[in-house]
Formats: structure tokens, sequence, C-alpha cells
């Protein structure tokens, strides 16, 4: 039992990998900690086990230098389980640091992360631990857990795997890997739980829902950065940003404004190709792109930060979100209306109105524009929306 405590809380959170080893992905996590955890989190986590719990901190990821140094306890022969103690060091750059500057202890077990091999399941499962603790001593436990959706059937099992990618050398697919494991999708759950006091609860669940979610921020860059580029399959890699391609998208999508609307997007402080996307990404409007289908559903390709922010997902996530499921049913009658404006005239202004973000949260806005995004060879590549002075409902 946990005296005194209101209970435990838990959050949690799942996304979509696409052709990410999912050995390649733990294995980053579990060498890379100060990437995506927060060393305030983790002392508050190993302090509520005790009788005076810490004060509940803002999560702020990387937002205190910490180093790590893992110490193996034991593995299993082929070293597909091991077994780890992970010392966090913290180190205080200022007098209100001091009381985080101490080191603290995890006791971590990880599966399927042997480089020369990819399983069809990897995990990485963390818990604080302290000298003080007793043999009884609770264990609150979390972590990552990724389960491959295409398992092959003349492959190993679970618990064997294939020879996917040798380093974590980043964007770089290793020697082994071919066309036939290009469109690999896997599901990555994500679970982090906290010990809270009656009196703290909501305070300790607005900790948790920002503290994930910025793991998820953060886990969605390394699986860009790790996912090599598919050399063919239905499925085209969305755009990450400070990529050739999100360079050469976002110019596009600037150039095709101002042809169709007369007005720039943005004053550009220069025409450099990544001052484009940096203003294009930190634009304070939702900026998202969409395919141009007859026979399916419009699918996400591309938004900028506050897009993001808006529909509650992530770059890598983009690609499983279909407009229509974005619009409410006014905002679909009032698109399908303007459709053949659009496709003639090259844009069209929409009325205000109401969206539903992916998690299902209502967003309003002021107006929102459209317009045909062509390429190089001026032909369709996308049509661009921008929804302008959104906010939650």
């Amino acid at each position: 039992m946990l005296p005194t405590f209101g209970g435990v809380l838990s959050a949690r959170a799942s996304m979509l990998l696409q052709n990410v080893p999912p050995a390649l992905l733990v294995r980053f996590l579990r060498e890379h900690r100060s990437e995506w955890a927060d060393y305030a989190v983790d002392f508050y986590s190993a302090a509520s086990l005790k009788s005076s719990p810490y004060a509940i901190p803002f999560a702020k990821p990387g937002g205190f230098p910490t180093s790590q140094v893992i110490l193996p306890l034991a593995h299993t022969v082929e070293h597909e389980e091991v077994l780890e103690v992970v010392r966090l060091e913290g180190h205080a750059f200022s007098p209100e640091d001091i009381a985080l500057s101490r080191d603290m202890y995890l006791l971590q077990l990880c599966s399927g992360i042997d480089e020369a091999n990819t399983g069809e399941c990897a995990q990485l499962i963390f818990a604080p631990i302290d000298e003080s603790f007793g043999d009884d001593a609770p264990m609150l436990p979390s972590g990552f857990r990724i389960i491959s959706l295409d398992p092959k059937s003349n492959g190993p099992g679970p618990t064997q795997t294939l020879d996917l990618a040798s380093t974590l050398d980043v964007g770089r697919p290793a020697g082994g890997l071919d066309s036939a494991n290009q469109n690999v999708r896997s599901v990555l759950s994500i679970a982090f739980q906290f010990t809270f006091e009656s009196h703290y609860q909501e305070s300790v669940a607005a900790m948790a829902r920002q503290y994930v979610r910025s793991i998820v921020a953060s886990v969605q860059r390394v699986a860009l950065a790790i996912s090599p580029s598919p050399l063919g399959g239905r499925i085209v890699p969305k755009p990450s940003p400070h990529s050739p391609e999100a360079l050469t998208l976002a110019r596009w999508i600037c150039r095709s404004y101002r042809v169709y609307t007369g007005r720039e997007l943005f004053e550009a402080d220069t025409q450099a190709s990544d001052a484009v996307l940096k203003q294009l990404w930190h634009h304070s409007d939702a900026i998202v792109c969409c395919s141009v289908k007859t026979n399916a559903s419009a699918a996400f390709t591309f938004a900028n930060q506050a897009g993001l922010d808006m529909m509650e997902t992530t770059l890598v996530a983009l690609q499983d979100i279909m407009l229509e499921k974005i619009l409410d049913e006014s905002g679909r009658k009032i698109l399908l209306s303007e459709f053949s404006k659009i496709m003639q005239q090259g844009f069209a202004y929409l009325p205000g109105g109401v969206c539903n973000s992916s998690m299902g949260r209502t967003v309003s806005y002021e107006q929102a524009v459209v317009w045909k995004v062509l390429n190089d060879d001026d032909s369709n590549h996308c049509l661009a929306f921008m929804f302008m002075n959104w906010s939650f409902v």
C-alpha cells in the first residue's frame, strides 16, 4: 500500500509508427534519455513513493541538466532481455536547482533492442528505486512498448529478431534493410504512472497530461530522424521540419498563395528556403496540407506547429487523419460547394466555423482560406488550408 496517498494516476498515449524499426527507436530512448525525459518529473516520481513527496513540477523536457550512467545487472543468454540500474546524475546550475541536483536511480528492463536483430515487440520499462526502499517497497513502473502490426509469418517469433539496423546514425538505414521491409507499421504505447495525494489530484493530472504530450512530441522527432526513406510503396513519407522535402513544400505553399491571392503569406526576412520554412513552421495560424483525390478521402500530408497543435496530433500520426473527420457537417458542405471554385480560381475564403481535433475536441476559427499548391511543373501537388485565429472551445 502507498501510505497517505490518494491513488495512482496513469497517463497513456499511443501513436502509429511508419517505417521505424522498433529495436532502433527503443534503443535510442534507452541511450538518450535526456532527449525526452524531464529530470524534475523523474525526481517527483521517486520522491512521491516516500513519506514527503516533492512539490509537483511543471513538465519541461530538457529543462534540467542531467547525465545518465547505465549499470547492467543481468541479461538473458541471447541478450533478448536486459535488467539494469540507471543512475541519473543531476547538476545544479542555479541556487534553486540545488534541491534537485542529487543522483537518482531507476530499475530498468529492456527487451528487443539487440542492434543485430528486430522482433515483433520491443520495450523499455523503468521504475524509480532508492537505497531506503525495503524488499516489499512498491514499484511504480512506466515506459514504452512497440508492437509490430506486420509480423513476418516466415520469420522468427516475438523473442527473436532480424537484422534491420546496426547503428543509431540518424537517417541512415542499415545495410540489411530492403524494400520488402519499408512499409512496416507498428504501434508505440506510452504509459507513465504518478502517485498523488487526494487534494493534489487535479494538479498531478494536469502535469501528467503535459508531460506525456511533450514525450510524444520528442518521440515523434526521433522517429522521423531514424525512419529510413522508403524505396517504394503507396504511402508517401511526410516531410519533417528541416528536411529537403519540407523546404521545397514550404516554397511551393508560399509561392502558390502569392500567385492566387496576390498577397504574401508572411513577410519573409530572406528568400532562403530554410528561412521560409522556419516562418511557415512558426506561423501563428494553423496551416495544413492535404492530398487532392477524387476517389478517396483527402488525407493530411503536412502541418505547421500550430496545425499540429490544433489537430492535437504529430507529424508521424498526421497521415492517418482524414479531412472529413476534422471538418464538421457544415464545414464539409461549404468546402464541397466551393471546391469547383478552388480548382478553377485557385483559392477560396471560407467563413468562420468549428472543426474537431483528432482527440474529439471542438476548435473554433474566425476564417479559413484554401488554395491549390502547385509544384515546379505547375501541377497540382496538394491543397493548403489556413485556419485563422483558432482556439479550443
